[in-house]
C-alpha cells in the first residue's frame, strides 16, 4: 500500500509562495496530475515529494510515512525528468542499471532487471546504443526504465512529453498509461497540458499561484468545474454573466446583452449567475430554428473540426466547436446555435 499525502505543505522562497498551504492524497496504484500555467507550484511540489526541494513548513507522507526530512536517496521514488537527463557517454544498458549500481544490488540481479524494465518499454533489443542513436521517444522510454528498474515505491513524472512533437506525445502517452497500469505503481505527474491530464489521469489536481483549485476527476472538474480559473484552463468555455430567472425546472440567464440563455435550474434562488457553457456543446445550423442567432464573426479549420466565433445579435460572441470538416459555413454567415438547457453548468458562487 503505497500512498502520497501533502499534509498542510507550504514552500516559500522569500515573499514568493511558490506552493501555499496544500494539502492532498495520492490514494494506492493511483494515476494523478497537478495540472496548471507556468509558475503555479507544480514543478515545486514534486521537487517536495522528491525530496529535491524541503517544505518551508507542513508534511509528506509516502505510504503513511512521514518523510518530510528524509534525504531523496532515502524515499524510493523514481523521477523521470522533463529533459530525460540521461548520461551520454553510457549505454541504454548502463543508463538504466545506473539506479541499481548505486543501491548496490548484485550483478547478477542488475542485468535481470535490466533486462525486464528494458522489456517493460520494448527497448529490449536497443541496450547496447547510447542516447543520441535514439529518437526522442525512445530516450524517453529509456528514462521511464531507469526511473522503474529500482522497483519505486512512487513514479513521478516531470512533464514527460513536452520535448516530444504531437505524435511521438500521443504514442508515448498511451505507452505510459498502460505501463502505469500494468505495474499499478502510484503515479503523480505535473504538467500543463490538458490533454494529458484527462487522457491519463483517475484525478486531476488544478494548482494556481501555488493553491489547489480542485482536486477531481477529470470527466468532474471539466464539466462541473469549482470557479472560473478551472474552467477556463480546461478547454475553451463560454462564460453568460447575467441574472438568473428560475421557474420550477426550468430557467433561463439573462445577460446584459439582452440574450436569454436557456440553463438547467441548479438553483432554486434567482440573482446574478456565471453559468458555463462549452463549444463544443453548442449546435450550429444556418436553418430556422435555435435558441439564439448571429453571424459567424470568424472560422478556424482544424482538420477534425471546425470552430466558430459567432457575434449575436446584440454583438455578444459565443464560441463554438463543431465535429466534422466536410463543411464549413463562411465568414458573414447567419446561423442559429442551439444547446441542451443542462449543458450550462452554474459555477458556484461566481458572479
Amino acid at each position: 500500500m503505497t500512498t502520497v499525502e501533502f499534509a498542510e505543505v507550504s514552500k516559500h522562497y522569500g515573499d514568493v509562495r511558490a506552493v501555499d498551504g496544500v494539502s492532498l492524497r495520492v490514494e494506492t496504484g493511483e494515476f494523478a496530475t497537478i495540472l496548471g500555467p507556468s509558475g503555479s507550484g507544480k514543478t515545486t511540489m514534486l521537487s517536495i515529494i522528491a525530496g529535491i526541494a524541503p517544505p518551508t513548513s507542513g508534511a509528506i507522507l509516502i505510504g503513511g510515512r512521514d518523510v518530510t526530512n528524509l534525504k531523496a536517496a532515502d524515499r524510493n521514488v523514481g523521477l523521470v525528468f522533463q529533459s530525460y537527463a540521461l548520461f551520454p557517454h553510457m549505454s541504454v544498458a548502463e543508463n538504466v542499471a545506473f539506479p541499481l549500481k548505486v543501491r548496490r544490488v548484485a550483478k547478477a540481479e542488475i542485468a535481470a532487471r535490466v533486462k525486464e524494465a528494458l522489456a517493460l518499454v520494448r527497448l529490449e533489443d536497443y541496450g547496447g546504443r547510447k542516447p543520441s542513436e535514439l529518437s526522442g521517444g525512445q530516450q524517453q522510454r529509456v528514462a521511464l526504465a531507469r526511473a522503474i528498474v529500482f522497483k519505486p515505491d512512487i513514479l513521478l513524472l516531470d512533464e514527460p512529453l513536452a520535448a516530444l512533437d504531437r505524435k511521438l506525445r500521443e504514442e508515448v502517452r498511451a505507452e505510459i498509461h498502460a505501463l502505469q497500469r500494468r505495474l499499478g505503481i502510484t503515479t503523480l505527474m505535473v504538467t500543463h497540458d490538458q490533454d494529458e491530464a484527462l487522457s491519463l489521469s483517475d484525478r486531476i489536481v488544478v494548482l494556481d499561484q501555488g493553491r489547489v483549485q480542485q482536486i477531481d476527476t477529470p470527466f468532474t472538474a471539466y464539466h462541473q468545474p469549482r470557479n472560473r480559473f478551472v474552467a477556463g484552463f480546461l478547454g475553451l468555455a463560454n462564460f453568460l454573466e447575467g441574472e438568473l430567472q428560475a421557474n420550477g425546472t426550468s430557467a433561463v440567464i439573462r445577460l446584459a446583452s439582452g440574450e436569454r440563455i436557456a440553463c438547467g435550474a441548479a438553483r432554486s434562488a434567482n440573482g446574478t449567475v456565471c453559468g458555463l457553457l462549452r463549444p463544443e456543446d453548442i449546435r450550429v445550423s444556418n436553418g430556422s430554428g435555435g435558441r439564439v442567432s448571429g453571424k459567424v464573426k470568424e472560422s478556424v479549420f482544424f482538420g477534425e473540426s471546425v470552430r466558430y466565433a459567432v457575434a449575436l445579435d446584440s454583438g455578444f460572441e459565443i464560441i463554438a466547436h463543431v465535429p466534422g470538416s466536410r463543411s464549413k459555413l463562411p465568414e458573414g454567415a447567419h446561423v442559429n446555435l442551439d444547446w441542451e438547457p443542462d449543458q450550462v453548468w452554474l459555477l458556484p458562487g461566481e458572479t
